[in-house]
């Protein structure tokens, strides 16, 4: 049967209202545990170099160990399907809160596990196979995460506010990105080399952990979504698996969200999480500056989030991508282009790419609204994270090996992700939502 036929609205079938102190603090409260979940799983990339040196054997090429690091890196992308798909069937089923929270827990866990680590010099392969497993565990608990947190504030702020509540949440998401790059300066700048590599790398992971553990417990706090309740009330789940759904009658739906989320990754981890790696050893730059700039994209990547949202509530999603999207194809030639430059041109260029980066809170503002209420935490989950494993988890390697060819490579693939984001503004389904299928 179509899952679709009840529902009249694109994403909350709500009244126009402003927002109120209850959305503030689902907001707040969602993007606070957004924020350290994000954390747990990126700082890894900062301390990349210093992980790759502790965790593999000294004698390996650099170029391997780097691709061996960010090879473990994309485990934790990999493993994003099976956790997203898990979470997000039971999230349809009994309810969007319960594994909110359940996400987070399993994410604090093996962050601390990963801060608390023997390193290859003490216990040999063992010490890789261990940090590949709590990546993957990481990974998992990620992959219900993100699609669970965009869905739990979507259904919750009112239709007109809709775009600003997941752009809002989605710069509390990248916050945790910001504060992996303001946690790299501190380390980088409060203790020596020396001390980085014997023990301080591991602060990052132990207190990413512990403040996981209290986000679990914050997240008592939140209620269940109005849209779930409703679907509970009326017994609109179906007895059928809501994955099932998906695939039948929703691959419109998931094509558009895969795309979405290729445009996203290669955002992500391209300009924001792989380049200061990049700067380090392709540039030379010191690590310092390079987290300054990092910071600085970071900052303004959150800001940009905030951006899209608002604007995409006043001038349309279309629009929005059109404008979001081509600024970052400009950024990204100049910025990558004009490397290594000044100290000063570093922070700017890193800080205006950061800002069209921004762009990334299209990707669930449009796939979110793509699927009806019933399936959507499942529709949302299982395209947006089987994509971001593809997409996701082989980009570091794809750039590792495309820069040993291309120094631009970077610049070129990023380039290429803008120009299909700009594409897909002219789908329908991007601003009309499921209803644009034909089946309401």
């Amino acid at each position: 049967m179509s899952t679709s036929a009840e529902y009249t609205g694109a994403i909350h079938e709500s009244r126009h209202r402003p927002l109120t102190s209850s959305d503030y603090k689902t907001l707040g409260l969602s993007a606070l545990g957004g924020t350290l979940e994000f954390y747990d799983f990126v700082i890894y990339v900062f301390f990349a170099a210093v992980v790759g040196k502790l965790f593999f054997p000294a004698d390996m090429p650099e170029w391997l160990r780097m691709l061996q690091t960010f090879g473990i890196f994309a485990a934790g992308y990999l493993a994003r399907p099976v956790g997203g798909i898990v979470i997000a069937h039971y999230g349809d089923v009994i309810g969007r809160k319960r594994m909110f929270t359940l996400s987070i827990f399993l994410m604090a866990v093996p962050t601390l596990v990963i801060g608390l680590l023997p390193t290859y010099a003490s216990i040999g392969v063992a010490a890789p196979i261990l940090l590949l497993l709590m990546r993957t565990l990481q990974g998992a608990a990620i992959g219900g995460e993100m699609p669970g947190a965009w869905v739990f504030v979507a259904e919750h702020v009112p239709a007109n506010r809709y775009a600003f509540g997941v752009g809002s949440l989605t710069a509390g998401i990248t916050g945790g990105i910001l504060l992996g790059s303001l946690m790299g300066i501190f380390i980088n700048s409060v203790f020596e080399p020396g001390e980085v590599t014997g023990y301080a790398w591991r602060i990052p992971f132990i207190l990413g952990g512990v403040f996981g553990l209290v986000s679990v417990y914050l997240r008592r706090y939140l209620e269940e979504t109005p849209v779930f309740r409703e679907l509970a009330a009326r017994r609109a789940q179906s007895r059928e698996l809501p994955l099932k759904t998906v695939l039948r009658e929703h691959r419109a739906a998931s094509f558009l969200t895969a795309g979405m989320t290729w445009c996203l990754s290669g955002a992500i981890v391209v300009v924001i999480l792989m380049t200061p790696s990049y700067l380090q050893t392709v540039h030379h730059l010191p690590a310092k500056l390079v987290m300054q700039a990092n910071c600085a994209g970071t900052l303004m990547l959150t800001i940009g989030c905030l951006a899209i949202g608002w604007l995409c509530d006043r001038i349309g999603t279309r629009a929005c991508m059109i404008i979001g999207w081509g600024g970052l194809a400009l950024s990204t030639v100049w910025f990558y282009g004009q490397l290594p430059g000044s100290p000063e041109s570093l922070v700017w260029g890193y800080g205006l790419v950061g800002l069209f980066v921004g762009s990334i809170a299209l990707t669930p503002i449009v796939a979110t609204r793509a699927f009806p209420p019933p399936v959507r935490f499942s529709g949302l989950s299982f395209a947006y994270n089987m994509a971001y494993a593809v997409f996701g988890g082989l980009t570091p390697i794809l750039i590792s090996l495309w820069i040993k060819q291309d120094v631009q490579g970077p610049a070129h693939y990023v380039l290429a992700l803008s120009i299909l984001g700009v594409l897909l503004a002219f789908v329908p389904m991007s601003s009309k939502g499921y209803q644009a299928a034909g089946r309401d």
